[in-house]
């Protein structure tokens, strides 16, 4: 078996099946077993798999476990010699599968390859992710990614090679088996978020190599899934953001991690308020990220700061 495709999906039928879809149509000659692990999905998912793709390995859960515990429950059943993760709201194109594994085969000390994320018109989406730092969370990273190319590569610029990177996006991220091995799967404190930077982190500690590969081309519909629980998505990424920094940086770098996303998040939310106020909160999307900021600050206090350091 070369490839074990893993698909983690959450009430994303509409997402799900033209994924599958794209899987058996463009796989090309690459030996193939497919498992999608359903988080409790109540809108038809699994009855549209079972009915199209009878193929597949479907795990049932009966709840939202999240990303991590989900994919690491199809790749213990996985017998490919690499696993693919892909999430349910992609598409791949012509050759992407094939690609990914032709770079891992012929590059032995490569324990990632991700591919270039595409936008349904064709737009690149960023594909590569840095390890998160203050900088990187704290500042612009757009701006961080123009002012310093080399050091934050992204989709600002053109690759026609494979370059080694920090980290991909997970939406679709091969993995060599012995580097799963090595380093163990992912880590399954992580629900939502940073779970696969976590787990490239992990990899590159141990001396294996993250790849960018920009030939292998993947549609995706950024977030789908995120955007049926906003709320419960951004405490999600606040929460990895910290796991992260708890994880793996010192004191003072959580320390001023804390400090700063606050004053950031206090900005918003204030700034917000102004301009709802400005318009006799008259402007419904606003209205809606004020209410988000207001959400995010309550969990914050909630929380309390031993939470966070």
């Amino acid at each position: 078996m070369d490839v074990s495709i893993i698909i983690v999906n959450w009430n994303t039928k509409d997402l799900l099946v033209p994924c599958l879809r794209s899987i058996y149509r463009k796989s090309g000659n690459v030996k193939a077993e497919v498992f999608v692990v359903d988080n409790g999905s109540m809108d038809g998912s699994k009855e549209a798999v079972e009915a199209e793709f009878p193929e597949v390995i479907l795990i049932d859960n009966p709840m939202n476990f999240g990303f991590a515990k989900a994919s690491n429950q199809g790749i213990d059943l996985s017998k490919g010699k690499y696993v693919l993760l892909l999430n349910p709201d992609t598409e791949l194109k012509e050759g992407a599968i094939a690609t990914l594994n032709t770079f891992l085969d012929h590059h032995p000390e490569a324990g990632v390859a991700g591919a270039q994320l595409l936008n349904a018109d064709g737009a690149k989406q960023n594909a590569i992710a840095n390890f998160p730092s203050l900088a990187t969370e704290l500042l612009n990273k757009s701006l961080l990614r123009r002012l310093f190319p080399d050091r934050f590569p992204g989709k600002e610029r053109e690759y026609a090679l494979p370059i080694e990177v920090d980290s991909v996006i997970g939406a679709c991220m091969m993995v060599r088996r012995e580097a799963m091995e090595e380093v163990g799967l992912l880590d399954e404190d992580y629900f939502l978020f940073l779970e696969e930077t976590d787990w490239c982190y992990r990899m590159k500690k141990a001396g294996w190599k993250v790849y960018h590969v920009p030939g292998a081309e993947v549609i995706h519909y950024q977030g789908k899934g995120a955007e049926r629980d906003k709320k419960r998505a951004k405490v999600e990424y606040y929460r990895s953001r910290y796991l992260f920094f708890k994880k793996n940086r010192g004191f003072w770098e959580r320390f001023f991690l804390r400090i700063g996303l606050m004053i950031k998040l206090c900005f918003e939310f204030f700034a917000m308020a102004f301009v709802c106020i400005l318009t006799g909160f008259a402007v419904k999307n606003w209205r809606r990220k004020l209410t988000l900021y207001a959400y995010l600050l309550w969990w914050h206090l909630k929380k309390g700061t031993g939470y966070f350091l």
